[in-house]
């Protein structure tokens, strides 16, 4: 399932994937690292906009793991030779240290990708 939100008449799609950075193309892997961020500022800023998205509620109780989350990423991103100046504060990140809850299955996302016809090694 994709998640959309519309916005102004814009489709704006939310993506957390719950595939290692590493099999991500260029424009997933900095896709979602701008997903995450937007998603960070709504919950530890108590930000009312996409609150209620499924997308952002999957992370609540969870700041530990988006933040892992981010920090592979970012770890990602420096492989690639991308330079990174966006750092999340840690003093948020608490909450459990994984995420189990999961908007489509694994094999779902990666189906997904492969739809999309993209460079990501799945």
């Amino acid at each position: 399932m994709t998640l959309i939100v519309k916005f102004y008449s814009k489709v704006i799609l939310m993506r957390i994937w719950d595939l290692p950075p590493s099999k991500l193309c260029r424009e997933h892997l900095l896709g979602e690292h701008r997903e995450l961020h937007a998603i960070w500022s709504i919950l530890t800023k108590n930000k009312r906009g996409y609150s209620n998205h499924p997308e952002v509620k999957r992370w609540r109780g969870r700041l530990k793991a988006l933040f892992l989350r981010h920090e592979a990423l970012v770890e990602q991103m420096k492989i690639r030779g991308y330079s990174h100046r966006s750092p999340l504060d840690e003093s948020f990140a608490i909450g459990s240290p994984t995420q189990h809850e999961f908007l489509d299955s694994i094999e779902s996302q990666i189906n997904i990708l492969k739809q999309k016809g993209c460079r990501c090694a799945v």
